[in-house]
């Protein structure tokens, strides 16, 4: 589904003819992903067992790859395209929505029993970060005339 609504944004971008937008866009998602693959192999921790879990896994526990993705994916989307907008309630908009889905997600990995609430927290903070970093690399880039200045898409 990531996969999915990530190429959906880019595909409109292109389209509305903000190509390096979506170039960063695409750049700051996918390294996200390689990113949190790497924290999962880093860490390796077992899966809670406490309860049974609602849900079939085969992974490690931390930092939960659900809470991580979504977070990095769509608070990542939110920044980026929040920064591309001139209007601030529409940049309200986009990261009011990435941060509900992020959250969403995050208490369903817990009610389901396949993570911790540590595990979740954990992928929250990565993905946050993350955004924020490609937030900031998105200002950078603005300022020096490589990415589109804010505007109406």
């Amino acid at each position: 589904m990531l996969v999915i609504i990530t190429l959906a944004v880019v595909g409109y971008l292109f389209l509305a003819g903000r190509s390096a937008v979506a170039w960063l866009t695409l750049i700051a998602v996918f390294g996200g992903i390689v990113l949190s693959d790497l924290l999962k192999l880093a860490f390796g921790r077992a899966r809670p067992d406490v309860v049974n879990h609602l849900a079939r896994v085969f992974t490690t526990s931390f930092p939960s790859g659900h809470a991580t993705l979504s977070a990095i994916t769509y608070l990542t989307i939110g920044a980026i395209l929040a920064r591309s907008q001139p209007l601030s309630t529409i940049s309200v908009y986009f990261l009011s929505l990435a941060a509900f889905l992020t959250v969403l997600i995050g208490v369903s990995r817990i009610y389901l029993g396949v993570h911790y609430p540590t595990d979740v927290l954990a992928g929250w903070c990565i993905g946050a970060a993350w955004a924020m970093g490609c937030w900031a690399i998105m200002t950078y880039l603005q300022s020096v005339g490589r990415v589109e200045p804010p505007g109406p898409l």
